[in-house]
């Protein structure tokens, strides 16, 4: 098994360094097709992010977004946003197949497109702000949250030229629109059934970049479909802030298992695969570098409780850090780049249990009473052979004694010098009447 894991780890690591897709050469007036079905998350952004880049240095003269997403984090979301607007090539946002949608953070994305369309049987809206669980965020920082999304919003439509009142209204009241309501409404510039009517509305549509105003060409134009590489794909799957904090308390018990008790391997296995993917997912998380500390700080009081008797403080003292790292982890006002107290609560306190309990048992494996060697011989029991003899532990050896023994008389040891043994006689057991 820790062979197996061994060639895993160093498989995950000649993927992560591996190149994303190449950029085709020579391929300028390409159509780039970018799938973007899954969650916004850093993954996802950072996949976007990389495709419009790439098309624009290609000299695309089109990139279609074929659009299908539940939403996702805010801070991502953002990031595509701006993307869209910065991209120097026409972005067309195509919500597609059938029975896709671009919900909550994902409707952000249709409005900042300069050109919109959707496939029958989608939808779009739903994009008022909640919290990673899913949850209402309550009080003033709902009141702010609910604010700048639909400032946000507004601005978009504006931009594009949309009605910002429909934006504000997903926004505020969570209002959703079918492709044909979208349509008619303004939000979805082109009802298409799949790529080809998509490519053949846009012929000789004029469109608004950043590099200015575009006409778009597709007669004859060859398609490109924009393929994330391992590092987006395992960056998606790992996205998740509460995924990357159970990575990172299993790495470390792992770790601090094996440093504990040296020669276990698995545990050390384990825990390094485990830190080695929690530093890779925490690489595009606003991670906070006080949250960090303090949880480094808490391995090592638990660790030094092992070494140093301190009566538990340590091991008090690594609770309350690991506990207050959890919390300060993530900076982030998002609170999708929190983790969830339903996962903090009992990860924290499993980890507290495990790093004490092991530190409970190495202090009382070195705390115990030596058995073997001279130390071993003090306090144990043995019998007179003869005179100058006394058999301990199934041993003769030579005695001293401060008081008359005779023979077959139980003695116990009270000091040991080299090869002798300082004794005193058992008293007599108490016998009951």
């Amino acid at each position: 098994m820790p062979r197996c894991l061994t060639l895993l780890l160093l498989a995950l690591l000649l993927a992560l360094a591996a190149p994303g897709p190449a950029t085709a050469q020579g391929s300028g007036g390409q159509v780039w097709v970018i799938d973007l079905s899954d969650t916004i998350n850093p993954g996802s952004a950072d996949f976007l992010v990389n495709g419009l880049e790439q098309a624009a240095a290609a000299s695309a003269s089109l990139v279609v977004i074929r659009l299908d997403t539940p939403g996702g984090l805010v801070t991502s979301m953002r990031e595509m946003v701006k993307a869209i607007l910065a991209c120097p090539v026409p972005v067309v946002v195509y919500v597609a197949p059938a029975g896709a949608r671009a919900t909550s953070a994902g409707a952000f994305l249709m409005l900042a497109a300069p050109v919109t369309a959707m496939a029958p049987a989608t939808h779009v809206g739903a994009a008022h702000p909640v919290g990673g669980q899913g949850q209402d965020i309550k009080g003033t920082m709902g009141e702010k949250a609910v604010s700048d999304l639909k400032a946000l919003a507004a601005s978009l439509a504006k931009r594009r030229g949309r009605d910002p009142k429909l934006a504000e209204e997903m926004v505020v009241k969570s209002t959703s629109f079918d492709a044909l309501k979208a349509k008619e409404l303004g939000l979805a510039d082109i009802l298409a059934r799949d790529l080809g009517d998509l490519l053949q509305a846009l012929q000789g549509r004029k469109v608004s970049t950043a590099a200015g105003e575009k006409v778009i060409d597709t007669k004859g134009q060859t398609i490109r479909f924009h393929q994330p590489g391992w590092r987006e794909k395992l960056l998606s799957l790992l996205a998740s802030p509460n995924l990357a904090y159970i990575l990172l308390m299993i790495g470390l018990a792992g770790l601090y298992f094996e440093f504990s008790h040296p020669g276990a391997v698995f545990p050390g296995v384990v825990g390094g695969l485990a830190l080695i993917l929690a530093f890779f997912a925490m690489s595009t998380l606003p991670v906070s570098y006080a949250g960090l500390a303090l949880i480094g700080l808490a391995v090592v009081m638990f660790f030094a409780e092992i070494k140093i008797a301190s009566y538990g403080m340590l091991s008090l003292g690594g609770a309350v850090a690991l506990i207050l790292g959890s919390v300060m982890l993530f900076k982030s006002g998002d609170r999708m780049l929190a983790v969830s107290l339903t996962v903090l609560v009992p990860t924290a306190l499993t980890m507290i249990l495990f790093f004490g309990g092991v530190a409970y048992v190495a202090g009382r494996a070195q705390l115990a009473k030596s058995v073997t060697g001279q130390e071993g011989l003090l306090g144990s029991a043995g019998v007179v052979v003869d005179a100058g003899r006394v058999r301990l532990l199934g041993e003769l050896w030579r005695y001293t004694s401060d008081q008359p023994l005779e023979q077959g008389q139980k003695i116990e040891v009270t000091a040991v010098h080299g090869l002798e043994v300082e004794v005193r006689p058992l008293p007599p057991k108490e016998h009951k009447v």
